[in-house]
Parts: structure tokens; C-alpha cells; sequence
């Protein structure tokens, strides 16, 4: 096993729908990867997250994340405008966004690329798939790809 492969690593999951939430935190400790995983449950908290903004603003309890897992199906900001203003700040832009949702709209996966997204991953039924999908996040985004370095954004 590489370095690589034991690093820890932070994602911002954006996801508000609890039993989606419980899924996706049951795989990735199923999966046992070495990673931290911050949850926030609209559009409007995931930018607070980002741009460390109210509860938000300590870096050290809320570090920007390596790699975010959007849902686009959100309250109020959708994922689509979380998207866009990730990928439109100068200090966000190269932090890998994998798409996370249960839309397989084509008008969805066009707008998502077209905005930036790095990846459109569409959300399996089944409990099993879903271990088998975190297994594959791991083995590309956490394992195999080599990942930007991340700013100094925020940090205080």
C-alpha cells in the first residue's frame, strides 16, 4: 500500500436527503477509507462551508475539502449554482466535484459539465451498488488521481 493510498482525506458530501446521507457515510466506513467526511444539507450551507463563512470560519474544525460529492436535487441554492460559484472562484475552482445524484436527466449531466463538474456519478438503488460506487471514488479520485494543490482559501 502507498502513501497515496493511506492519506486522509477531507470531503464535503452536500446531500439533503438524511436516508441518502446515512447510505453514503454506512459505505465509506463499510469501505474503511481514511477519510473525513463533512456533511451540510443545502446550497446555502455547503458555500457557508467553502467560503468559511458563520459557524464556518474556523478552518482548523472546517478545513476545505479535497473533494466534494454534490447533489443537485438541493433546497433553496441548487447544486447547479453550487457548482458555478465553485467553479468561478479563483481559489475553489480546481477542487474536484463529483456530481452525486439521483437525476439521470440529460439536461442535468449537460449543465453539470458545462459548469465544471469533473465527474457525474448517477445514485444506485441498492445498498450494495452504492458500497461498490464509493469503492470506485476511492480507487480513481482518492487513489489514482493526482489532485491539485488546494489554496490557502479561508484559512485564517
Amino acid at each position: 500500500m502507498t502513501s497515496r493510498e493511506n492519506r486522509l482525506t477531507r470531503i464535503l458530501l452536500v446531500e439533503d436527503n438524511l436516508f441518502d446521507i446515512e447510505l453514503t457515510l454506512d459505505a465509506f466506513r463499510e469501505a474503511q477509507l481514511g477519510s473525513s467526511i463533512y456533511v451540510v444539507r443545502s446550497g446555502h450551507e455547503a458555500l457557508n462551508y467553502l467560503f468559511g463563512r458563520g459557524q464556518y470560519d474556523d478552518r482548523n474544525i472546517y478545513p476545505i475539502p479535497q473533494l466534494i460529492l454534490l447533489d443537485l436535487k438541493l433546497p433553496g441554492i441548487d447544486g447547479h449554482q453550487v457548482l458555478q460559484q465553485i467553479k468561478t472562484t479563483p481559489e475553489l475552482k480546481r477542487l474536484p466535484v463529483i456530481i452525486l445524484t439521483s437525476s439521470q436527466e440529460e439536461k442535468d449531466l449537460i449543465k453539470s459539465y458545462d459548469s465544471g463538474a469533473n465527474s457525474y456519478l448517477v445514485k444506485p438503488i441498492s445498498a450494495t451498488s452504492f458500497l461498490e460506487l464509493v469503492h470506485q471514488i476511492n480507487r480513481y479520485w482518492l487513489t489514482l488521481n493526482a489532485s491539485p494543490p488546494l489554496s490557502n482559501f479561508g484559512e485564517k
